[in-house]
């Protein structure tokens, strides 16, 4: 996503800004150009140098500095740009954006730049919640600045609150968000993710070994193309992606019960979570205790989301589910695309090396009634992408 994209990475005076340089590391490494600017006085907590080992560019500090190349130099980088994020964002240079202060280079090239800005508060609580801040932060999103949410956390004053530093994930998401092409712009997405977890008792349940990877995948992508994302998540280890809202469920009957609530709203729904099959037709209230013979635990259906979902489904409504078999792939994917009335299916097998529960990539096959893509070996970020292609395309009649 960030190849050869121009960063123009702000950096100022929050005590957090020895973290911006592991920011600019990741950018760089991820194949983008970074510019840093830095205001003076964060160049009196971290020196300027390391910015310029780590992106192999001059770090900029002085509107007045001479220019080798000749140029307005405030300018010149704000032409340049394909995105300006200042991370950590102090209230004095929120104030400054919000309120068009121009007096020295930050602020300045802030005031020139017409390309996609982001701000990532990073102060103390109190500062944070000031009303004057959040007054000037609802100015700068009527600028048309993405404000990064700051984290509740210990802050380097001692106090607790709200203030730290967005994580570098969080950020590093929502640079990719604002340099991505937005063809998917105006489209409500749903998506389901991860396992299902279904109880026997108050200690045990069932479930399988779904990572939830390649649905968190698909809705980071999805928000990144400028669509309105909805995810429905099992209990998943995994960070919520930036800019999506996400609903947190355990059962396959609290998954069902929200994507239902939200299915007639959505353009495009892609089920990609592994949904028990099978529940407890009983759940003991108390702990079952062991004893020296065997337990048998008699299982009951759980509802088919997708095949409902295909029943109910409006006109125009793109259906997207996923089939996750050990034998048989393309013919039970194929049954399952007609049996469930939908328009596409992501197949995969778990007998694939680099497919399955738990790992970063993924073997896809895309089965739809004009088509069997056969994907190679691919990150799921890029599966991801490869998915929403071929549904925009079947959308717009490609």
């Amino acid at each position: 996503m960030l190849q050869g994209k121009k960063v123009l990475f702000g950096v100022t005076s929050s005590i957090a800004c020895y973290k911006a340089a592991d920011i600019a590391r990741t950018l760089v490494k991820s194949g983008a150009e970074v510019q840093v600017i830095m205001s003076a006085n964060a160049t009196k907590l971290i020196s300027p140098m390391l910015f310029e080992h780590l992106t192999k560019k001059r770090c900029l500090t002085d509107t007045f500095a001479p220019s080798p190349e000749m140029k307005v130099e405030h300018i010149a980088a704000a032409q340049w740009a394909d995105v300006f994020i200042t991370a950590p964002a102090t209230a004095n240079i929120i104030a400054k954006f919000a309120n068009g202060i121009a007096d020295d280079m930050l602020s300045t090239t802030a005031l020139a730049c017409r390309c996609p800005r982001l701000v990532a508060p990073s102060m103390n609580t109190a500062m944070y919640e000031n009303p004057v801040t959040q007054r000037n932060l609802d100015r700068l999103r009527d600028y048309g600045y993405q404000i990064i949410e700051p984290a509740v956390g210990l802050l380097a004053c001692g106090d607790t609150g709200r203030g730290k530093l967005a994580e570098e994930a969080e950020i590093i998401e929502a640079i990719e968000q604002a340099v991505t092409d937005k063809d998917m712009y105006g489209q409500r997405v749903l998506i389901s993710a991860g396992p299902t977890q279904e109880s026997i008792d108050p200690v045990r349940f069932i479930t399988n070994h779904s990572s939830g990877k390649m649905g968190y995948a698909l809705a980071k992508a999805a928000a990144r193309r400028g669509a309105t994302v909805t995810l429905v998540s099992g209990p998943c280890n995994l960070e919520k992606p930036f800019g999506v809202e996400t609903v947190d469920v355990i059962s396959a009957a609290d998954m069902r019960e929200e994507i239902m609530i939200r299915a007639d709203m959505s353009d495009i729904i892609v089920m990609a979570a592994a949904v028990a099959d099978y529940r407890p037709a009983y759940v003991a209230n108390q702990k079952i205790k062991k004893d020296d013979g065997g337990l048998n635990i008699e299982l009951e259906r759980t509802s088919d989301i997708l095949a409902e979902l295909g029943a109910v489904r409006r006109p125009g409504q793109f259906l997207c589910g996923f089939a996750m078999e050990t034998e048989n792939l393309l013919e039970n994917a194929r049954g399952k695309l007609a049996r469930k009335n939908i328009d596409m299916i992501a197949a995969n097998s778990i007998r694939v090396a680099g497919a399955g529960f738990g790992v970063d990539t993924n073997v896809i096959t895309l089965i739809s009634a004009r088509e069997e893509a056969q994907l190679p070996l691919m990150s799921k970020d890029d599966a991801a992408n490869e998915i929403f292609d071929h549904i925009m395309n079947m959308r717009l009649g490609y």
